[in-house]
């Protein structure tokens, strides 16, 4: 399986989050070259992961700071992909935030924030992506990161709720208009994972991780490595049909719903 995704180039947003380091990790160690973002300045964490990534699987590999909330530049930084890395093949709209504060407590800007974030940002990076492989005729993949809180009711994160069920439909839209280019679009909707925006609900109240793996059916929660496994299998090869769907991997969660 080594090198199965070599001189393709994968591009993720929220890259230096715990989810998104495993995906990079994860493509790397199959060859392909690397572009990731967040919104953090570039520092020694950003470049010596990057250092990590060229050096131990000998790919391109590059970071930004980028709001991909802000149109224009998520814009300027697939152009800079482009020239640096190369035209990205896929896709991984990973960056998110999440608030704490129920329909009652959330402030106005808050809402905006979160469903810019959420949801603008990944329409602005995936609408760019792809309309750049329809320009060079390519196929491609496109991997939304969205939540089981999608379709079951979560009081205490409201706008994050909103926006992932909004990516849902997203991805069904985009999914149908793109086919016809070989571009197939998907979820991921993973439910409590022991990393990123769960594992900063973990940390603010000591309880939750040990209430959350008694709410899993399987009694377990979810690492990064895992989630970027499942991506990696929506994006494989030989995934020649499935569009317009969603992975869901909660462990059960939604059989409870």
């Amino acid at each position: 399986m080594n090198g199965l995704f070599k001189a393709e180039t994968v591009i993720i947003s929220g890259g230096l989050g715990d989810i998104g380091r495993a995906i990079a990790l994860a493509f790397a160690e199959q060859g392909a070259n690397i572009a990731l973002c967040d919104i953090f300045p570039v520092s020694h964490a950003s470049d010596d992961f990057i250092d990590v990534l060229t050096r131990q699987f000998n790919v391109k590999a590059s970071y930004h700071q980028v709001d991909v909330s802000d149109a224009d530049a998520a814009w300027d930084w697939l152009m800079s992909v482009e020239s640096e890395v190369g035209v990205p093949g896929i896709i991984v709209a990973n960056a998110a935030t999440v608030t704490l504060a129920d329909i009652r407590e959330i402030k106005p800007a808050q809402w905006s924030r979160e469903i810019r974030i959420n949801l603008d940002g990944a329409f602005h990076l995936s609408q760019f992506a792809t309309e750049r492989l329809i320009f060079y005729k390519k196929p491609g993949r496109v991997v939304f990161m969205g939540s089981w809180a999608a379709h079951a009711v979560h009081t205490h994160i409201p706008a994050y709720c909103v926006s992932k069920a909004g990516l849902r439909m997203l991805c069904k839209c985009m999914a149908m208009e793109l086919a016809p280019h070989g571009i197939l679009v998907n979820e991921i909707a993973p439910g409590f994972v022991d990393a990123g925006l769960s594992a900063k609900v973990f940390n603010e109240d000591s309880s939750a991780k040990s209430e959350a793996i008694q709410k899993v059916p399987i009694q377990k929660l979810i690492t990064a490595t895992e989630v970027a496994q499942q991506v990696m299998m929506l994006c494989h090869p030989l995934n020649q049909h499935m569009t317009g769907s969603t992975l869901l991997m909660d462990g059960g969660l939604s059989l409870k719903c």
